[in-house]
């Protein structure tokens, strides 16, 4: 490890840290291919998710406990392979980012399974508010796009695109990734080359939970109840999510009472658009 880059840890260091103390490794946070979720990330989202994720903390799960806390972002950079190409066929892009860890006695067995290779695949969890389709290009958040993520149109595959990053919140070591391209990368002098796998905290599964609690929040307190859900559910991560689903059903579902229908256009909330049995 070289002087710049323990001057780059002590930045966030309450004091200066020898090259003894410190376990730094690379990490390939996500890419501009399509994931297994039909999904991708415009250059310009690599671009602002690699400045806004220094100094972002690592976890695992995606557990926000400060116990859970176990590495932190020191750097970043694009990196481009120019020796590959995307499915569409575009230059191959991709998040680097180094962490670092402080060597004790709890995580060392930690480090011997990031150096063994058990612990690399990862996650990251931010927020977008553009998500436009590759077919037509329209957005996707405001409706009236028909094409479905997968299916092909015209020998073309249907994908979103995830643009303008509106903020980023931590990166996660985890068992099932989406993406397929990076995670801890093999080390070759100080950081190293690309390898393994990487996920992005944007799936299908978050967006049925937010619709989830869309509804029951609706049972709980009308429109109003539905409004403040949805900002409080927009910077959550998926083990949050699931506790506020959790609370809104004990609140405003008793065993008898099933919603059944979630209305097309999703910014439109009246009790027609509900039914209860």
């Amino acid at each position: 490890m070289d002087n710049k880059t323990l001057e780059k840890i002590n930045k966030f260091t309450r004091r200066p840290f020898t090259e003894d103390e410190i376990y730094a490794f690379p990490v390939i946070l996500c890419d501009n291919d399509i994931d297994r979720d039909n999904e991708r990330f415009s250059d310009s989202a690599l671009e602002t998710l690699a400045e806004s994720f220094i100094g972002k903390t690592g976890i695992s799960d995606h557990n926000p406990a400060v116990s859970n806390q176990n590495a932190r972002i020191f750097d970043t950079e694009i990196v481009v392979d120019s020796t590959r190409l995307t499915k569409t066929g575009e230059p191959y892009k991709y998040l680097k980012a180094n962490a670092y860890m402080v060597r004790t006695g709890e995580n060392a067995d930690m480090i011997s399974e990031i150096e063994g290779g058990i612990k690399k695949e990862v996650s990251i969890s931010c927020s977008v508010s553009s998500r436009k389709c590759s077919i037509c290009g329209a957005e996707k958040t405001t409706g009236g796009c028909v094409h479905v993520k997968g299916k092909t149109y015209n020998n073309k595959i249907c994908y979103t695109i995830l643009d303008k990053i509106t903020d980023s919140y931590e990166w996660s070591f985890v068992a099932v990734p989406a993406q397929v391209n990076a995670g801890v990368t093999k080390r070759s002098g100080v950081y190293g080359n690309i390898s393994t796998y990487s996920d992005v905290n944007i799936k299908n599964a978050d967006d049925e939970l937010r619709r989830d609690i869309r509804r029951l929040a609706f049972f709980s307190g009308g429109k109003s109840a539905v409004e403040n859900a949805m900002i409080s559910a927009e910077c959550m991560n998926t083990t949050q999510l699931i506790e506020l689903k959790k609370s809104f059903e004990r609140r405003a579902i008793p065993d008898r009472i099933e919603v059944q229908i979630m209305p097309e256009n999703e910014n439109d909330f009246s009790a027609d658009e509900f039914s209860m049995k």
